[in-house]
């Protein structure tokens, strides 16, 4: 479905691919202008290439979500660049697959890129949509931020922690005219989870991982994201909305 989001103005974090890239093009084709957000210049750069070549208006801010410098750097890009903030998606993060999360350093990265970042997101971002009066947050969490992995403590616990900032930021935001809900994507094929969907057999296992039968696609969670900020969802906020293939619900 496309949204009128003529004269609005998207942020999108974790651009540069996947989700990010998906929602990106997903605000531009709906009329929205777009700041485009990644610590990947090329990746990032290339959804700005993809938006303008579609008739669409966007620009590039590298940014790393871990540094609080950075994310106010990149809100004030968007004051600067198109006069305003209306819609929000804090999509980055990471996900270290095979990777010992109980180590210190990793566990590190994953709260700072994961959880932290999306609150100094959050917490510029209000700032904003708090003097205009209105506005719409969506942050990516997971179905790992619903159920338990036995595999990944700390993308588990970041992703719970993303949905738990989402609720307190509904509430303290509630009668300010700031929503903010989360999307909560089961297996969706990304670049991401590329590597392994390469393999014939691990992509069988993917598959197989919701009772679908197929992994999402990146613009099936663009999709879900987008609903959140328009009016269509106007009485919506607090919630982690799930697009998993039917994966929790088993």
């Amino acid at each position: 479905m496309k949204y009128d989001f003529d004269g609005k103005v998207a942020l999108v974090t974790g651009a540069s691919g996947g989700i990010g890239r998906a929602s990106a093009l997903a605000f531009a084709a709906s009329g929205a202008q777009v700041v485009v957000s990644d610590v990947n210049v090329a990746g990032g750069e290339e959804s700005v290439d993809l938006i303008v070549k579609a008739g669409g208006r966007a620009v590039f801010q590298k940014c790393d979500v871990s540094r609080g410098d950075e994310v106010k750097a990149l809100i004030q890009r968007a004051v600067s660049e198109y006069g305003r903030l209306d819609y929000a998606l804090n999509n980055a993060g990471i996900n270290n697959l095979g990777a010992n999360e109980y180590e210190d350093d990793v566990w590190a990265r994953a709260v700072g890129i994961n959880l932290t970042g999306v609150m100094m997101c959050m917490r510029e971002e209000a700032e904003v949509m708090l003097a205009q009066g209105k506005g719409a947050i969506v942050n990516t969490a997971s179905i790992n931020g619903l159920v338990g992995n036995g595999a990944q403590p700390g993308y588990t616990a970041t992703k719970h922690g993303v949905v738990g900032l989402t609720r307190h930021g509904a509430l303290r935001w509630a009668k300010s005219g700031i929503r903010v809900n989360c999307v909560c994507p089961g297996v969706i094929e990304t670049p991401m989870t590329a590597p392994l969907a390469a393999n014939p057999d691990m992509r069988k296992l993917l598959d197989s991982m919701t009772p679908m039968g197929r992994m999402g696609q990146a613009e099936e969670i663009a999709a879900a994201v987008l609903w959140l900020c328009s009016d269509a969802a106007s009485f919506v906020t607090g919630h982690p909305l799930v697009v998993d293939g039917g994966a929790t619900a088993t």
